[in-house]
C-alpha cells in the first residue's frame, strides 16, 4: 500500500492498493459512515426515457460514497463498499458500489480516525514490501500448497502423488510428483520469496533437491523443516513451535502465531497471562501490561484508542491479531483480548 496523501483537517486519506493484503487492511479500517470517493462506472443519467435508463451506456465518474456496507471476498480478493452516493455528477441519494482491486486508490473520509486505524495503514505500508512466503507441506501421499498472506495462511491446492504399494520405489513416479508439485508453484513465486518444504520423512528433502536441478531461476532460497504431520497442520506446527524462525520473523502472521501461543502459555501455567475485556484493560490502566494483543475484528467494532494508549505509555507493546490464522482463532475464543504482563494481577 502506498499513502498518497493525507489532509488531517479534513480527515482524510488517500491510498493506492498495491497487493492483494491491502484490500484486508482497507475492510478493517473503512467503516459505516465514512465518505470513501474514487473513479467508478455508472450508468449515464437519462431525462427523457427513464424505463429503458438500464440500456444506458455506462460512464466512468468519480463519487463520493457514503458507507453503508463493507464486504472482503477471500476467494476473489475484492473489497465491495455499499452506500448512497453524496457527491459526484448525477444520482445524488441512490445506492452504488464500489468494487476495489489491486491497482486502485480511494479517498477515505472520516470524522475521527482512529490511533488503531492510522497504524493499520502505517503497518500496511511496511509489510508490502516484505516477500510472501510459499509453504509446500508434504509426504509421500501428498503434498499440500499454501500461501503466507499478511492477514492469514491461505491453502491453494492439494497434489496427490498417486502412487501405490510397491511403486513407491521407482523413481518416474517420485519425478511426477515432485514436477505436479512444481507446476503449481511456478504462478505463485516472485522474485526474493521464501519456499518453505515441511512434513515428515524424507519426501521433503527428495523435493528440495529437485527443484534445486531445475535451474530455472523460478525458485530461490528454499528451506526445509522437519515437522509431526503434513498438510495445513503442519504448517502450523511448524510456526506455532517457533521453527522456522529464521523465515518467519520478519512475516506478521508468524509474529501473531507466536504471541499467541506466548499469551496460551502463560494462562495455561497461571502466569503472567490475563484475557477478556475488562481483565485487560484494568490491567492496561494499572500499567501491568507488557504486551497487548487485540484481534483485528473486535478494534473494527470497538474504539480501544484509551487502552493502546495506555499500554504504550508504559512503554508496552501492541499487537493487533487476524482473525483469518489459528492463533486468531484462540484469541477469539478468548474474547479477542488479552495481554502478557509485567507482573501478576490480583
Amino acid at each position: 500500500m502506498r499513502i498518497l496523501n493525507e489532509d488531517p483537517a479534513k480527515g482524510e486519506v488517500r491510498v493506492q492498493i498495491e497487493t492483494d493484503e491491502d484490500l484486508w487492511h482497507l475492510y478493517n479500517v473503512v467503516e459505516v459512515g465514512d465518505l470513501v470517493t474514487a473513479s467508478t462506472t455508472r450508468r449515464e443519467e437519462k431525462s427523457a426515457d427513464k424505463l429503458r435508463a438500464e440500456r444506458a451506456e455506462k460512464k466512468r465518474m468519480t463519487l463520493g460514497i457514503r458507507m453503508e456496507k463493507i464486504e472482503f471476498s477471500e476467494d476473489d480478493l475484492r473489497l465491495k463498499l455499499l452506500g448512497t452516493i453524496e457527491t459526484g455528477p448525477q444520482d445524488i441519494g441512490q445506492h452504488h458500489t464500489l468494487i476495489f482491486e489491486n491497482g486502485d486508490n480511494l479517498l477515505i473520509s472520516k470524522n475521527r480516525w482512529r490511533e488503531t486505524q492510522v497504524e493499520r495503514l502505517r503497518r500496511a505500508v511496511s509489510e508490502s514490501k516484505k516477500p510472501r512466503i510459499v509453504f509446500v507441506s508434504l509426504d509421500q501421499d501428498e503434498a499440500t500448497v499454501a500461501v503466507m498472506r499478511q492477514y492469514g495462511l491461505k491453502e491453494v491446492t492439494t497434489v496427490r502423488s498417486g502412487r501405490s504399494g510397491k511403486q513407491y520405489a521407482e523413481k518416474p513416479q517420485a519425478d511426477n510428483y515432485h514436477d505436479e508439485i512444481a507446476s503449481k508453484l511456478i504462478p505463485l513465486m516472485e522474485p526474493n520469496m521464501p519456499l518453505v518444504l515441511l512434513g515428515p520423512g524424507f519426501e521433503k528433502e527428495q523435493l528440495s533437491d529437485s527443484i534445486k536441478r531445475r535451474n530455472d531461476g523460478v525458485f530461490g532460497k528454499v528451506y526445509v523443516y522437519h515437522t509431526g504431520q503434513s498438510g495445513m497442520t503442519g504448517i502450523n506446527e511448524l510456526m506455532k513451535t517457533g521453527m522456522g524462525a529464521d523465515v518467519l520473523r520478519d512475516s506478521a502472521v508468524g509474529t501473531e502465531l507466536e504471541a499467541v501461543e506466548a499469551l496460551m502459555t502463560e494462562i495455561a501455567r497461571n502466569g503472567l497471562g490475563t484475557y477478556g475485556t475488562q481483565q485487560v484493560i484494568d490491567a492496561a490502566n494499572a500499567g501491568a501490561v507488557e504486551r497487548l494483543l487485540i484481534l483485528d475484528t473486535k478494534l473494527r467494532e470497538n474504539d480501544f484508542d484509551d487502552v493502546v494508549r495506555a499500554v504504550e505509555a508504559q512503554k508496552g507493546s501492541v499487537l493487533v491479531v487476524s482473525s483469518q490464522h489459528d492463533g486468531g482463532r484462540e484469541l477469539s475464543a478468548l474474547g479477542g483480548m488479552g495481554a502478557i504482563l509485567r507482573y501478576r494481577m490480583e
